[in-house]
Protein backbone atom coordinates (compact mmCIF):
# COMPACT_ATOMS: atom_id res chain seq x y z
CA UNK A 1 0.00 0.00 0.00
CA UNK A 2 0.98 3.91 0.04
CA UNK A 3 2.00 5.90 2.55
CA UNK A 4 3.35 9.04 3.36
CA UNK A 5 6.88 9.09 4.93
CA UNK A 6 8.52 12.15 6.51
CA UNK A 7 12.43 11.45 5.70
CA UNK A 8 13.89 14.76 6.83
CA UNK A 9 13.42 18.55 6.51
CA UNK A 10 10.98 19.65 4.24
CA UNK A 11 10.87 15.85 2.42
CA UNK A 12 7.90 13.65 2.53
CA UNK A 13 7.67 10.81 0.11
CA UNK A 14 4.87 8.52 -0.81
CA UNK A 15 6.14 5.36 -0.72
CA UNK A 16 5.29 1.73 -0.66
CA UNK A 17 5.24 0.07 2.29
CA UNK A 18 4.28 -3.02 4.08
CA UNK A 19 -0.17 -4.02 4.03
CA UNK A 20 -1.29 -3.88 7.51
CA UNK A 21 -2.37 -7.17 8.56
CA UNK A 22 -3.86 -8.64 12.20
CA UNK A 23 -0.67 -9.29 14.50
CA UNK A 24 -2.42 -8.75 18.30
CA UNK A 25 -5.70 -10.60 19.13
CA UNK A 26 -6.72 -6.99 20.05
CA UNK A 27 -5.60 -5.47 16.73
CA UNK A 28 -7.75 -3.99 14.23
CA UNK A 29 -7.28 -2.68 10.36
CA UNK A 30 -8.81 0.15 9.37
CA UNK A 31 -9.09 1.04 5.58
CA UNK A 32 -8.06 5.21 5.91
CA UNK A 33 -10.88 7.70 4.03
CA UNK A 34 -9.88 10.67 4.95
CA UNK A 35 -6.21 11.43 7.17
CA UNK A 36 -5.15 15.19 7.76
CA UNK A 37 -2.26 17.15 8.54
CA UNK A 38 -1.33 18.41 11.81
CA UNK A 39 0.49 21.36 13.27
CA UNK A 40 2.89 19.47 14.87
CA UNK A 41 3.66 17.67 11.93
CA UNK A 42 5.48 20.42 11.03
CA UNK A 43 8.15 20.49 13.59
CA UNK A 44 9.45 17.86 12.31
CA UNK A 45 8.95 18.98 8.92
CA UNK A 46 10.69 22.19 9.41
CA UNK A 47 13.47 20.26 10.84
CA UNK A 48 12.34 21.88 14.57
CA UNK A 49 12.59 18.33 16.41
CA UNK A 50 14.86 15.62 15.74
CA UNK A 51 14.01 12.99 12.94
CA UNK A 52 16.64 9.95 13.33
CA UNK A 53 15.16 7.75 10.97
CA UNK A 54 12.12 8.02 7.90
CA UNK A 55 9.03 8.08 9.49
CA UNK A 56 5.48 7.16 8.88
CA UNK A 57 3.45 10.53 9.32
CA UNK A 58 0.52 10.98 10.33
CA UNK A 59 -2.12 11.31 14.05
CA UNK A 60 -5.76 11.62 12.82
CA UNK A 61 -7.64 9.44 10.91
CA UNK A 62 -11.07 8.09 9.93
CA UNK A 63 -12.10 5.11 8.31
CA UNK A 64 -13.78 1.63 7.72
CA UNK A 65 -13.13 -1.64 9.85
CA UNK A 66 -11.93 -4.33 7.30
CA UNK A 67 -10.92 -6.51 10.06
CA UNK A 68 -10.75 -7.46 13.79
CA UNK A 69 -8.39 -9.25 15.92
CA UNK A 70 -10.27 -12.24 18.09
CA UNK A 71 -10.69 -10.49 21.05
CA UNK A 72 -12.21 -7.44 20.05
CA UNK A 73 -15.94 -7.30 21.08
CA UNK A 74 -17.06 -3.41 20.21
CA UNK A 75 -15.91 -3.42 16.71
CA UNK A 76 -17.03 -5.59 13.58
CA UNK A 77 -15.88 -4.97 9.94
CA UNK A 78 -18.19 -2.39 8.07
CA UNK A 79 -18.12 -0.20 11.29
CA UNK A 80 -17.21 3.78 10.40
CA UNK A 81 -14.56 4.25 13.40
CA UNK A 82 -12.71 7.36 14.38
CA UNK A 83 -9.16 7.21 15.81
CA UNK A 84 -8.20 9.63 18.32
CA UNK A 85 -4.01 10.99 18.12
CA UNK A 86 -2.85 8.30 20.58
CA UNK A 87 -3.56 4.59 21.36
CA UNK A 88 -5.34 4.04 24.70
CA UNK A 89 -6.71 0.62 26.55
CA UNK A 90 -9.43 2.86 28.40
CA UNK A 91 -9.07 0.61 30.92
CA UNK A 92 -6.87 1.29 32.87
CA UNK A 93 -6.30 3.44 36.15
CA UNK A 94 -4.84 6.58 34.03
CA UNK A 95 -7.91 5.91 31.10
CA UNK A 96 -10.58 5.58 34.05
CA UNK A 97 -9.35 9.26 35.23
CA UNK A 98 -9.69 10.82 32.15
CA UNK A 99 -6.17 11.03 31.12
CA UNK A 100 -5.93 8.71 27.86
CA UNK A 101 -2.97 10.04 26.98
CA UNK A 102 -1.61 8.97 29.83
CA UNK A 103 -2.34 5.26 29.35
CA UNK A 104 -0.56 2.62 31.04
CA UNK A 105 0.18 1.06 27.60
CA UNK A 106 -0.10 4.14 25.59
CA UNK A 107 1.39 4.50 21.79
CA UNK A 108 1.40 7.21 19.23
CA UNK A 109 1.11 6.68 15.31
CA UNK A 110 4.40 6.56 13.66
CA UNK A 111 6.94 5.52 16.34
CA UNK A 112 7.38 2.50 18.25
CA UNK A 113 5.00 1.51 20.48
CA UNK A 114 5.39 -0.48 23.89
CA UNK A 115 6.65 -3.64 22.03
CA UNK A 116 9.26 -1.91 19.69
CA UNK A 117 7.83 -2.64 16.62
CA UNK A 118 7.25 0.88 14.63
CA UNK A 119 3.39 2.15 14.58
CA UNK A 120 1.45 2.39 11.72
CA UNK A 121 0.51 6.20 11.07
CA UNK A 122 -2.91 8.10 9.73
CA UNK A 123 -1.60 9.06 6.00
CA UNK A 124 -1.52 6.12 4.14
CA UNK A 125 -4.13 3.77 2.76
CA UNK A 126 -4.64 1.80 5.94
CA UNK A 127 -3.89 0.76 9.46
CA UNK A 128 -2.78 -1.65 12.02
CA UNK A 129 -4.74 -0.15 14.78
CA UNK A 130 -3.29 -2.30 18.48
CA UNK A 131 -5.86 -1.42 21.74
CA UNK A 132 -8.52 -1.44 19.03
CA UNK A 133 -11.67 -1.62 21.91
CA UNK A 134 -10.00 0.95 23.73
CA UNK A 135 -8.62 3.31 20.87
CA UNK A 136 -11.56 3.14 18.07
CA UNK A 137 -14.70 5.39 18.56
CA UNK A 138 -17.22 3.74 16.15
CA UNK A 139 -20.12 6.42 14.36
CA UNK A 140 -23.52 5.35 14.91
CA UNK A 141 -23.81 4.88 11.21
CA UNK A 142 -22.18 5.29 8.05
CA UNK A 143 -21.56 9.18 8.05
CA UNK A 144 -22.93 11.22 5.02
CA UNK A 145 -19.61 12.36 3.36
CA UNK A 146 -20.38 15.79 3.70
CA UNK A 147 -19.58 14.72 7.47
CA UNK A 148 -16.25 12.93 7.14
CA UNK A 149 -14.45 16.37 7.62
CA UNK A 150 -15.80 17.33 11.18
CA UNK A 151 -15.51 13.87 11.64
CA UNK A 152 -12.00 14.37 10.90
CA UNK A 153 -11.16 17.18 12.86
CA UNK A 154 -12.35 15.22 15.89
CA UNK A 155 -9.13 12.57 16.14
CA UNK A 156 -7.22 15.86 17.24
CA UNK A 157 -7.89 19.70 16.86
CA UNK A 158 -11.23 19.94 18.25
CA UNK A 159 -10.54 17.88 21.33
CA UNK A 160 -7.25 19.64 21.77
CA UNK A 161 -9.47 23.29 21.74
CA UNK A 162 -12.25 21.48 23.61
CA UNK A 163 -9.39 20.82 26.05
CA UNK A 164 -8.41 24.12 26.51
CA UNK A 165 -11.85 25.46 27.67
CA UNK A 166 -12.22 22.64 29.74
CA UNK A 167 -8.99 22.68 31.78
CA UNK A 168 -9.20 27.04 31.84
CA UNK A 169 -12.63 26.89 33.08
CA UNK A 170 -14.53 28.52 30.72
CA UNK A 171 -18.15 29.16 31.86
CA UNK A 172 -21.25 31.53 31.37
CA UNK A 173 -20.72 34.99 30.60
CA UNK A 174 -17.16 34.82 30.62
CA UNK A 175 -14.68 36.40 28.58
CA UNK A 176 -12.26 34.53 26.97
CA UNK A 177 -8.56 35.06 24.58
CA UNK A 178 -7.75 32.39 22.33
CA UNK A 179 -3.63 32.79 21.38
CA UNK A 180 -3.28 31.30 18.21
CA UNK A 181 -5.21 31.24 14.77
CA UNK A 182 -4.70 27.56 14.01
CA UNK A 183 -6.60 24.85 13.43
CA UNK A 184 -6.56 24.41 17.76
CA UNK A 185 -7.30 27.75 17.64
CA UNK A 186 -10.06 28.16 15.65
CA UNK A 187 -11.66 24.80 17.25
CA UNK A 188 -10.79 26.70 20.89
CA UNK A 189 -13.37 29.13 19.76
CA UNK A 190 -15.95 26.69 19.37
CA UNK A 191 -15.43 25.11 22.71
CA UNK A 192 -15.61 28.27 25.11
CA UNK A 193 -18.55 29.28 23.25
CA UNK A 194 -20.08 26.29 23.49
CA UNK A 195 -19.49 26.06 27.11
CA UNK A 196 -21.05 29.88 27.41
CA UNK A 197 -18.25 32.27 26.83
CA UNK A 198 -19.99 35.43 26.59
CA UNK A 199 -16.80 37.47 24.60
CA UNK A 200 -14.27 35.35 22.79
CA UNK A 201 -11.26 37.24 21.66
CA UNK A 202 -8.77 35.77 18.95
CA UNK A 203 -5.16 36.85 18.78
CA UNK A 204 -4.73 36.50 14.90
CA UNK A 205 -3.03 38.26 12.08
CA UNK A 206 -4.42 36.59 9.50
CA UNK A 207 -7.59 37.47 7.45
CA UNK A 208 -9.26 34.23 6.40
CA UNK A 209 -8.74 32.86 9.41
CA UNK A 210 -9.98 36.02 11.18
CA UNK A 211 -13.48 35.35 8.95
CA UNK A 212 -13.86 31.90 10.30
CA UNK A 213 -13.20 32.85 13.95
CA UNK A 214 -15.67 35.16 13.40
CA UNK A 215 -18.33 32.83 12.09
CA UNK A 216 -17.04 30.42 15.25
CA UNK A 217 -17.96 32.96 17.12
CA UNK A 218 -15.01 35.00 17.95
CA UNK A 219 -16.82 38.69 19.14
CA UNK A 220 -13.39 40.62 18.75
CA UNK A 221 -9.95 40.04 16.84
CA UNK A 222 -6.72 41.61 17.96
CA UNK A 223 -3.71 41.77 15.98
CA UNK A 224 -1.04 43.20 18.14
CA UNK A 225 1.51 41.11 20.13
CA UNK A 226 3.55 41.56 23.41
CA UNK A 227 2.85 44.72 25.54
CA UNK A 228 0.78 46.44 22.48
CA UNK A 229 -1.44 42.93 22.42
CA UNK A 230 -1.67 42.78 25.55
CA UNK A 231 -2.68 46.60 25.90
CA UNK A 232 -5.26 45.59 23.09
CA UNK A 233 -7.18 43.12 24.59
CA UNK A 234 -7.58 44.95 27.58
CA UNK A 235 -9.50 47.94 25.47
CA UNK A 236 -11.54 45.17 23.80
CA UNK A 237 -12.96 44.25 27.08
CA UNK A 238 -12.63 46.63 29.63
CA UNK A 239 -10.14 44.84 31.12
CA UNK A 240 -8.65 41.10 31.00
CA UNK A 241 -9.92 37.88 30.54
CA UNK A 242 -11.21 35.32 32.55
CA UNK A 243 -9.95 32.95 30.66
CA UNK A 244 -6.92 32.54 28.20
CA UNK A 245 -6.17 29.48 25.91
CA UNK A 246 -2.75 29.17 25.23
CA UNK A 247 -2.87 27.36 21.34
CA UNK A 248 0.08 27.31 19.74
CA UNK A 249 3.12 26.12 22.40
CA UNK A 250 5.74 28.75 22.22
CA UNK A 251 7.74 31.11 24.85
CA UNK A 252 5.70 34.19 23.38
CA UNK A 253 2.45 32.24 23.10
CA UNK A 254 2.76 31.53 26.48
CA UNK A 255 3.55 34.96 27.76
CA UNK A 256 0.62 36.42 25.60
CA UNK A 257 -1.67 34.23 27.32
CA UNK A 258 -0.53 35.12 31.04
CA UNK A 259 -0.59 38.41 29.98
CA UNK A 260 -3.97 38.42 28.93
CA UNK A 261 -5.71 37.11 31.92
CA UNK A 262 -7.08 38.96 35.00
CA UNK A 263 -5.74 37.97 38.92
CA UNK A 264 -7.45 34.63 39.72
CA UNK A 265 -7.91 33.74 36.01
CA UNK A 266 -6.94 30.65 34.35
CA UNK A 267 -5.01 29.54 31.54
CA UNK A 268 -5.16 26.93 29.40
CA UNK A 269 -2.20 25.53 27.78
CA UNK A 270 -2.49 22.79 24.75
CA UNK A 271 0.04 23.94 22.35
CA UNK A 272 2.69 21.29 22.07
CA UNK A 273 5.54 23.07 23.51
CA UNK A 274 8.73 24.30 21.73
CA UNK A 275 11.46 26.45 23.05
CA UNK A 276 10.01 27.37 26.53
CA UNK A 277 13.41 27.93 28.26
CA UNK A 278 11.80 28.96 31.21
CA UNK A 279 8.84 28.68 33.09
CA UNK A 280 7.43 31.91 34.80
CA UNK A 281 6.16 30.93 38.49
CA UNK A 282 6.66 34.79 39.31
CA UNK A 283 4.27 36.08 37.38
CA UNK A 284 1.69 32.92 38.38
CA UNK A 285 2.13 33.82 42.14
CA UNK A 286 1.92 37.45 41.63
CA UNK A 287 -1.31 37.15 39.70
CA UNK A 288 -2.92 34.12 41.63
CA UNK A 289 -3.30 32.40 38.32
CA UNK A 290 -4.18 28.82 38.19
CA UNK A 291 -2.14 27.63 34.80
CA UNK A 292 -3.32 23.86 33.34
CA UNK A 293 -2.47 22.22 30.50
CA UNK A 294 -1.05 19.10 28.73
CA UNK A 295 -2.03 16.60 25.81
CA UNK A 296 -5.80 16.30 25.60
CA UNK A 297 -7.20 13.12 25.97
CA UNK A 298 -9.11 12.87 22.66
CA UNK A 299 -10.56 9.44 23.80
CA UNK A 300 -12.23 10.82 26.89
CA UNK A 301 -14.03 13.24 24.87
CA UNK A 302 -14.69 11.43 21.90
CA UNK A 303 -18.01 10.21 22.93
CA UNK A 304 -19.68 13.85 23.67
CA UNK A 305 -17.96 15.51 21.00
CA UNK A 306 -19.30 12.80 18.47
CA UNK A 307 -22.49 12.52 19.67
CA UNK A 308 -22.66 16.63 19.18
CA UNK A 309 -21.21 16.30 15.49
CA UNK A 310 -23.74 13.44 14.50
CA UNK A 311 -26.44 16.10 15.53
CA UNK A 312 -25.25 18.84 14.08
CA UNK A 313 -24.62 21.18 17.27
CA UNK A 314 -20.99 20.77 16.74
CA UNK A 315 -19.16 21.81 13.08
CA UNK A 316 -15.47 22.14 13.45
CA UNK A 317 -14.58 20.72 9.90
CA UNK A 318 -14.25 24.17 8.21
CA UNK A 319 -10.63 24.17 9.56
CA UNK A 320 -9.93 21.56 7.12
CA UNK A 321 -9.59 24.20 4.42
CA UNK A 322 -7.60 22.86 2.10
CA UNK A 323 -7.96 18.67 0.04
CA UNK A 324 -4.99 16.73 -1.18
CA UNK A 325 -4.93 13.39 -2.80
CA UNK A 326 -2.45 11.49 -0.46
CA UNK A 327 0.03 11.48 -3.66
CA UNK A 328 -0.08 15.39 -3.19
CA UNK A 329 1.20 14.99 0.49
CA UNK A 330 4.20 16.97 0.07
CA UNK A 331 1.92 19.68 -1.53
CA UNK A 332 -0.26 19.29 1.53
CA UNK A 333 2.26 20.01 3.89
CA UNK A 334 3.84 22.88 2.19
CA UNK A 335 0.46 24.60 1.91
CA UNK A 336 0.00 24.33 5.47
CA UNK A 337 3.89 25.29 6.10
CA UNK A 338 3.51 28.58 4.11
CA UNK A 339 0.01 28.74 5.86
CA UNK A 340 -1.96 28.78 2.37
CA UNK A 341 -4.38 26.46 4.44
CA UNK A 342 -4.94 26.26 8.33
CA UNK A 343 -5.16 22.36 7.89
CA UNK A 344 -4.74 19.82 4.91
CA UNK A 345 -7.31 17.11 4.49
CA UNK A 346 -5.68 13.94 2.59
CA UNK A 347 -7.85 11.51 0.84
CA UNK A 348 -5.77 8.38 -0.28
Amino acid sequence: MRAAVLHGTRDVRVEDVPDPRITEADDAVVRVVAAAVCGSDLWAYRGLTPLPRPTRAGHEFVGTVEAVGPAVRTLRPGDFVIAPFSVSDNTCRNCRNGVHTSCDRAAHWGVPGPDGRAMDAGQGEAVRVPLADGTLVPTPGPPPPGLIPDLLALCDVMATGHHAARIARVGRGDSVVVVGDGAVGLCAVLAARAAGAERVVVMSRHPARQALAREFGATDIVTARGREGVAEVRRALGGPADSSLECVGTDLSLRQALGTVRPGGHVGCVGLPLGITRFPHRDLFAGNLTVAGGSAPARAYLPELLRRTWDGALAPGRVLDGEFPLHRAADAYAAMDTRRVIKALLRP
